[in-house]
């Protein structure tokens, strides 16, 4: 019987965000990652055979947690007419957490820059659209709902552009207007 892990690859995710927030996907080594989670090089290259493949990993756990956030609040709404645009909508009611824009902006960067980390993000877009046209009302309105809606959060994870929260508010309600004619 082999010993039992005691290095969690979360952890060691939890540290390579950290360091890319700090220094950027582009300078992310994977000592630097090693020393934020106080363990080896060795260990990181264990789980993480490069540091293209520890930074694909810190995207699909970004993707992961935003899908798993937004199907969440999906599911409270209950029965709602299209659901999947309307819960995104009332998920964008909490702005990217402060604690997370330096790594999304960063992330960001590294995805413009690399086709295969695109492609995780492209992938899980075709996704969502895919499963909100499916279940919309009225799929032109609930597009056009979706590609405003992903217009602001991308303006604020670029860090280009930040509501106020009031002013925020009201266009989040003019987006959920546009899901459904009257």
């Amino acid at each position: 019987m082999g010993r039992k892990r005691v290095i969690d690859q979360e952890q060691i995710l939890d540290a390579a965000e950290q360091v890319v927030a700090r220094d950027g996907a582009a300078r992310l080594t994977l000592e630097a990652v090693a020393e934020q989670a106080g363990i080896s090089k060795a260990s990181v290259l264990y789980d993480f055979k490069s540091k293209q493949a520890l930074i694909a990993a810190v995207v699909a756990r970004a993707v992961r947690k935003d899908n798993a956030f937004n199907d969440s609040v999906t599911e409270d709404l209950g029965d709602v007419s299209s659901p999947v645009i309307r819960g995104r909508i009332a998920a964008a009611a909490q702005p990217l957490p402060e604690e997370f824009r330096a790594t999304a902006l960063n992330l960001c960067a590294a995805l413009a820059q690399d086709r295969e980390l695109r492609a995780t993000v492209q992938n899980n877009q075709t996704a969502v659209v895919k499963k909100m046209l499916d279940t919309a009302e009225y799929p032109r309105g609930a597009m056009l709902a979706y590609l405003a809606l992903e217009g602001l959060k991308l303006l604020e994870a670029m860090d280009l552009y930040h509501l106020p929260a009031k002013q925020r508010k009201q266009v989040l309600a003019d987006i959920s207007a546009l899901v459904e004619p009257e």
